[in-house]
């Protein structure tokens, strides 16, 4: 099970009942490199202080590892100004910051929210929170067999009533690939905004917020190798400094009187209280070592082995995937499956059994599961330092669920 990255990642050492470990939940979360646990413990054990609040050396030098953190996170995206880089605890925290800041000013009643049916819940409850308060309306665009947005659906839904779209790059359940060069375009042909959730995207394909002209962008770092508990939220610097604050209190505030306060200018009007400075630092060593390694390394990889994956379950009888079967360019390393007559959870406990990790359940998707008409499925997910041999075996041991719970084939 050997490719050149695993030796950077110590967990995948590691064995569970008796087995070595074959880490297929990438999509949940991803393991962490050396690069990134190191970065993050030298910046504990020599620069731990409280950043923007002291004058002493120690202060500024916590204060200077976080505004680096922000300058490598805005170069990564290819942001015109860090200003631009709001540091979150995560993807569903600075969702919540766009709706209730971006979403509370604009929306009207009657006013339109167009999401895609497969988004992830973070995805949907601030938007149905935002609408509720505000009389706005909720508009879905559905799938296709395959997996894909409607073509019909983005062109007649999205329309002048539409002041928001708020999209996934990349489906967490599906692994589809979501058009959003088009979806932009379209959104703001219309004069509509549109925020795009990448915490599914940008661990495997390079984003450009200039490029894609959007809005918006949201993803987690603990997708992307770096540790939990730190996010990205990109603005438009016009459209965040029109913003109210999301949260309140120490560090985002300009001056405070005993009746007012008047609030700091970006990008601290949205970061209130202590951040998490060691979190934002191993994120940056996360983008440093994707940027060390190539996206096109980590495509490569992930597409042999989405491919190889998606061949070797076509062959099993008992296998339904959901979404697009074919490893055609429109997918990322995301697979969806059910075993029949199998529940989702009995397939992972028993896969569990051998050292295999995946998910079942409804991944946060439930108004996708009841478009798929499931109420649960396993989910496998690659990233690049997986292997073919942890599929073989992954296969292997997907073969004996059935005769585990008396099927006897």
């Amino acid at each position: 099970m050997y490719n050149q990255f695993r030796k950077d990642f110590p967990i995948l050492n590691s064995t569970f009942h008796g087995k070595p470990l074959i880490y297929l939940d990438n999509a949940a979360t991803s393991q962490k490199p050396n690069s990134v646990l190191k970065a993050e413990g030298e910046y504990y054990q020599k620069h731990n202080a409280n950043p923007y609040r002291g004058l002493y050396e120690l202060s500024v030098e916590a204060t200077d590892a976080y505004e680096r953190a922000r300058k490598v996170a805005a170069e990564f995206i290819h942001a015109d100004n860090p200003s631009e880089v709001i540091f979150t605890k995560n993807t569903t925290e600075a969702l919540n910051l766009i709706a209730y800041s971006y979403g509370r000013s604009v929306l009207n009643s009657g006013d339109e929210i167009v999401l895609s049916i497969s988004e992830h819940h973070s995805n949907i409850i601030p938007w149905q929170q935002a609408a509720k308060e505000k009389g706005a309306v909720l508009t879905y665009l559905y799938l296709n067999e395959e997996g894909h947005i409607l073509e019909e659906d983005l062109e007649k839904k999205i329309t002048e009533n539409t002041k928001i779209v708020s999209v996934a790059h990349v489906s967490n359940v599906l692994g589809t690939i979501h058009p959003i060069e088009k979806i932009i375009q379209k959104a703001h042909s219309v004069g509509a905004v549109v925020v795009l959730d990448t915490a599914q995207g940008i661990p495997h394909y390079p984003v450009d917020v200039k490029q894609l002209d959007v809005d918006f962008l949201v993803f987690s770092g603990h997708k992307m190798l770096a540790p939990m508990g730190i996010g990205v939220l990109y603005g438009k610097e016009k459209l965040l400094n029109a913003m109210p604050p999301f949260l309140t209190g120490g560090e985002m505030i300009e001056y405070v009187s005993e009746q007012v306060a008047t609030f700091a200018p970006l990008p601290h009007k949205f970061e209130a209280g202590t951040p998490n400075v060691g979190g934002a630092v191993g994120l940056a060593a996360a983008m440093e070592y994707i940027n060390q390694i190539g996206y096109e390394t980590i495509q490569k990889t992930e597409e042999e082995l989405t491919g190889y994956a998606l061949e070797e379950l076509n062959k099993l009888w008992d296998i339904t995937i959901y979404g697009d079967k074919a490893n055609n360019g429109k997918r990322s390393g995301v697979i969806s499956f059910n075993v029949d007559g199998i529940h989702p959870h009995d397939t992972a406990s028993i896969l569990d059994g051998d050292g295999i990790a995946i998910r079942a359940g409804h991944h946060c998707a439930q108004p996708l599961m009841k478009y798929l008409k499931v109420p649960a499925t396993c989910r496998i997910s690659f990233y690049f330092y997986n292997t073919k041999e942890e599929i073989d075996l992954f296969i292997q041991s997907l073969k004996k669920v059935r005769r585990w719970l008396g099927y006897g084939n």
